[in-house]
């Protein structure tokens, strides 16, 4: 079974993920829309939304957003702040069916290389392709693989709520492995957490293959130049071609 269905899902992965930096985030969209300029009122597509902390963050500075993702009990809590201009849906991002055209999708904190065939990967490239507008943008924030391989941390220990995770790292076939032990009183649980090692040159590759120019490419939520040794992040932003 694909290792995220039964992760996005579970009670625990919320519980691990808790502390998000919901500012930081925030900051990051305001200095992507400060980029990109997106019309008022542009349709954003928040691809692999989680509860959509990006999304109604989106839908609050003016624009028309819908979230999808995977995980029906993600999608439950994000339709608590839905609207007339902010709407949300479960669907495999492998599979996207929308029924209106977006001029842009946002594809945020490390939600792409999900999957065990790169095949897979070119199936959301080339969806994502054919719900944009002519001449939409991508956006892929994704990490900067060769410095999360270079300062992997091998294992972790958390506690959180007398819930302990002890998290273990490890490269195989090029992706990053995190296995991940739960211990809640009794019970205990195993999990996955399985990225694609995607580097700049992967990223080209693919856009090239689905018809997707590279407009820019950086390397932290401040947009920052990207630097392959010392970058935190890889964020891409590609324009589909016709």
């Amino acid at each position: 079974m694909d290792w995220f269905k039964n992760w996005f899902d579970s009670f625990y992965y919320h519980k691990l993920y808790r502390h998000r930096n919901t500012a930081e985030a925030k900051e990051f969209i305001d200095a992507l829309i400060q980029f990109i300029q997106p019309k008022k009122n542009a349709r954003i597509l928040d691809l692999a939304c989680g509860k959509g902390r990006h999304s109604i963050y989106l839908n609050k500075k003016g624009f028309d957003v819908v979230g999808v993702d995977l995980s029906q009990n993600s999608i439950d809590e994000a339709n608590k702040h839905a609207n007339s201009t902010l709407h949300f849906s479960q669907m495999d991002m492998r599979n996207l069916h929308c029924t209106e055209p977006f001029d842009f999708v946002m594809n945020l904190f490390t939600s792409f290389g999900y999957f065990a065939h790169k095949s897979e990967n070119i199936q959301v490239l080339e969806g994502v392709h054919k719900i944009l507008n002519p001449k939409g943008i991508v956006v892929i924030d994704f990490l900067n693989a060769s410095q999360v391989i270079r300062n992997l941390i091998p294992e972790e220990v958390k506690t959180v709520d007398n819930i302990t995770f002890t998290i273990n790292r490890f490269v195989e076939n090029n992706t990053v492995v995190k296995a991940i032990k739960i211990q809640d009183q009794k019970e205990i649980l195993h999990f996955e957490e399985r990225v694609s090692m995607f580097e700049l040159e992967d990223f080209e590759e693919m856009f090239a293959q689905t018809k997707f120019k590279l407009l820019h490419h950086f390397g932290s939520y401040h947009l920052d130049a990207f630097d392959a040794d010392h970058s935190e992040r890889l964020i891409l932003i590609a324009q589909k071609e016709d």
